[in-house]
């Protein structure tokens, strides 16, 4: 396999610097009401879906949680962030990029995808725009955010594969329903085909196809796919000890999830405990911010569906959310802030550069 040409482009003018800013309004006041929405959001999602569940005691069960096994969930919680921000230190490598930008970009991109939308876009689109901002071409940065989620996932598809036909054939212990195991398990494997089929396309298509414009530019999407799984293998051909964040960011969420099992009764089997943390996660899809409500309601819905007790599940669930997604939005919306300052700054450096060679 080829590698893909790295991309180099003449500095660019001062109005250029902005042309990234408008994928998303990221002004305070838009990131601040949003906050308000989900705050909304919050107190419906925790106060009434007990009650609709004809759960009545949740309160109380959470009232009665173990304060440890709380504390290990939070400890958790600052591992599986810690773990994203090496992943992605070690896939985006630049010198422009510190260890504190990336924490930065990491944290106000996860913050992002709660507020603006629905899978991770914006999230994305957050990362895309800083990592713009700091002089990385489209084509990087196309290439590398690519290779980022395939690292990323990749931990999440082995998991459904291996627990999903672990549990039908009864390797490991618990219930086996097809829909929970079987189903997602081919789903994954299929996914997993087709994104190693993609490193059959040319890096560089879009040079190889005759000239015209719009021809080249529907090129650049199976071209950048191409080069970011081939990235993506190189680094896990190098055994980068920063990927390892991938698999880290996976296992302490699953271990905040275990920890909340924990706080208020017994957990489900592991194989279960992943495979239902997984499948539910796939709620996570559904178009409204961060998956509100489609990724608890999944989780609950996943964990029933292997047997785990209803109520239970509901207070595990709504625990591992309020620590994994709705804690972590204020360092998010913290980090989003002092990220505009660090990109307002390489701006400045930026511009400095264009001058004196102006």
């Amino acid at each position: 396999m080829s590698d893909a040409p790295v991309e180099t482009a003449s500095p660019p003018s001062p109005d250029a610097l902005e042309e990234d800013d408008h994928g998303l309004d990221f002004s305070g006041r838009t990131v601040l009401t949003l906050c308000g929405f989900l705050a909304a959001a919050l107190a419906a999602l925790y106060f009434l879906l007990p009650k609709l569940a004809g759960l009545h005691d949740t309160w109380r069960r959470i009232e009665d949680g173990s304060p440890w096994w709380m504390a290990a969930a939070l400890a958790f919680t600052i591992g599986m962030f810690a773990g994203y921000g090496a992943m992605f230190r070690g896939v985006f490598k630049d010198d422009r990029i510190g260890w504190r930008a990336s924490f930065q970009i990491t944290l106000a991109g996860l913050a992002a995808s709660r507020i603006f939308a629905a899978g991770g876009a914006g999230g994305l689109v957050l990362q895309a725009w800083a990592l713009r901002q700091a002089g990385l071409t489209r084509r990087v940065v196309a290439d590398k955010t690519i290779s980022f989620l395939v690292l990323t996932y990749a931990p999440y598809a082995f998991a459904v594969i291996v627990c999903g036909f672990g549990l039908r054939l009864g390797v490991f212990p618990g219930e086996a329903p097809l829909s929970m195991t079987l189903v997602p398990a081919i789903i994954a494997l299929v996914m997993v085909a087709l994104t190693l089929a993609v490193v059959l396309v040319p890096p560089d298509l879009h040079h190889r196809l005759p000239t015209g414009r719009l021809t080249r530019k529907l090129a650049h999407v199976p071209a950048s796919s191409s080069a970011g799984v081939r990235d993506a293998l190189r680094h896990l051909r190098s055994r980068d000890p920063a990927l390892l964040g991938a698999t880290l960011y996976w296992a302490f969420q699953l271990a905040v999830v275990w920890a909340a099992f924990h706080a208020f009764g017994d957990p489900p089997p592991l194989a279960v405990l992943i495979q239902g943390f997984f499948v539910g996660m796939l709620g996570n899809l559904l178009p409204i911010p961060g998956g509100v409500g489609g990724v608890e309601g999944g989780m609950i819905g996943a964990y029933a569906a292997f047997g785990v007790d209803a109520g239970l599940a509901v207070v595990a669930v709504l625990v591992f959310r309020a620590f994994t997604f709705w804690l972590p939005l204020i360092p998010g919306v913290i980090a989003f802030f002092r990220l505009r300052g660090t990109v307002d700054r390489w701006r400045r450096e930026r511009g400095a550069t264009i001058q004196s060679k102006a």
